[in-house]
């Protein structure tokens, strides 16, 4: 079997895999709330995979049900704090700032020695305190994030998986297009699903504040698989 969970390069290799006979399926990225993506369409009209969409809003005839990955995780609660520490991620998105955000974490006041940014393509930023990184490596990533009471992410699927995986409900901040931080708003919409399924707390740039972030210090996520939990 081949699989694809929303890859780019499947719109190469599964239409190549269902040539030699082998079973072909894409399961369409989470992030993609209100319709397929570009490879999505490409593969339906090449008939090339049998299709499914976690948003069983607009499954059809071709886009079977699947279940949504944010079903493995749930909410759960502990301890606050009224100053925590912070991990800033910004991801690796090439071309687009995202300064808005890092001068909303700023003015929390909450920043300081003990604050972790990885800042990706936004550099050259003389104003922080704490640690500053481009890139991090991925067992760096996976140390800070853990070590931090709250996480403060921008609403890419992959950074969110990956948080939810280690325990922890980030805040999410939305890229906007308007301020030409991403090529469009699709961080919204995933950013307001984890949200409303409890695994994040989803914040434009203009409201995140010192609350929320004390808020967020109070939550984390558990993977109910491990727990012998139904996520069928």
């Amino acid at each position: 079997m081949a699989v694809s969970t929303g890859a780019a390069p499947a719109v190469a290799a599964l239409p190549m895999a269902k040539r030699r006979g082998i079973d072909t399926v894409y399961i369409e990225s989470v992030s993609r709330v209100h319709g397929p993506s570009l490879s999505g369409r490409i593969l339906q009209v090449l008939r090339a995979a049998r299709l499914f969409t976690q948003h069983p809003r607009w499954a059809n005839s071709r886009w079977k049900p699947h279940r949504s990955v944010f079903e493995t995780f749930r909410r759960t609660e502990r301890a606050g704090s009224e100053r925590p520490s912070l991990f800033v991620t910004l991801g690796t998105i090439e071309g687009f700032r995202f300064d808005s955000m890092i001068d909303a974490v700023l003015a929390t006041g909450l920043a300081d020695e003990r604050t972790v940014w990885q800042l990706g393509y936004s550099t050259g930023r003389k104003d922080l305190p704490g640690k500053v990184f481009e890139q991090v490596s991925a067992a760096d990533f996976d140390s800070y994030a853990s070590a931090a009471d709250v996480v403060v992410s921008h609403a890419g699927v992959g950074s969110l998986l990956g948080l939810l995986d280690l325990g922890i409900a980030p805040v999410l901040v939305v890229r906007r297009k308007a301020r030409q931080e991403h090529v469009d708003d699709h961080q919204a919409q995933i950013a307001e699903l984890a949200d409303s399924r409890g695994v994040a707390v989803s914040v434009e740039v203009e409201d995140l504040d010192a609350e929320v972030l004390r808020r967020a210090s109070c939550y984390g996520v558990e993977d109910v698989r491990s727990l012998g939990g139904n996520v069928s």
